[in-house]
């Protein structure tokens, strides 16, 4: 029974996980148009380097750039040096909300399997939102700080 949670529960959180990539969008695409949007488009879990290292977003980033996961998100990409950082940064904004969404909406579905059938159907629920919403949601905030303190630097330049 509990192996049977276990499986079930994985798979779907993976279910789950894929749905709520396009829940996310679409929530995200009614939130642009709200002046609550751009209080939303600067949010930052997690401010630490350290904490960020120690958490493994450096592999998950390797993982990201190394896997099929590279085709996902084709705007997010330097292509050279003249790059609009802009552009890029506001499509990370957009990423970044739509994970956030897609992590909230598991995160109430595992609340409820965690009721409705057991908490550790819940709990298993959870490791591939963690891994498919939230680590995907922390990479797009290192990035946008990189871009930032890259846009920082141009400004100065140019000054």
């Amino acid at each position: 029974m509990i192996l049977k949670h276990i499986i079930l529960g994985f798979i779907f959180g993976i279910s789950m996980s894929f749905i709520s990539w396009i829940v996310g969008m679409i929530i995200n695409s009614i939130l642009m148009k709200t002046a609550y949007y751009k209080k939303l488009s600067n949010l930052n879990f997690i401010k630490s380097k350290s904490l960020n290292k120690n958490i493994g977003i450096k592999y998950f980033k390797w993982i990201v750039k190394n896997t099929f996961f590279k085709f996902f998100n084709q705007k997010i990409k330097l292509e050279n040096r003249n790059t609009d950082l802009t552009v890029i940064r506001n499509e990370m904004t957009i990423s970044e909300i739509s994970h956030l969404i897609g992590f909230i909406f598991v995160t109430i579905f595992a609340i409820y399997k965690s009721i409705d059938v057991g908490i550790l159907f819940g709990l298993i629920m959870m490791i591939p939102n963690v891994l498919m919403n939230l680590y995907p949601l922390l990479l797009q905030q290192e990035n946008k700080r990189r871009i930032d303190k890259m846009m920082k630097r141009k400004t100065k330049n140019c000054s």
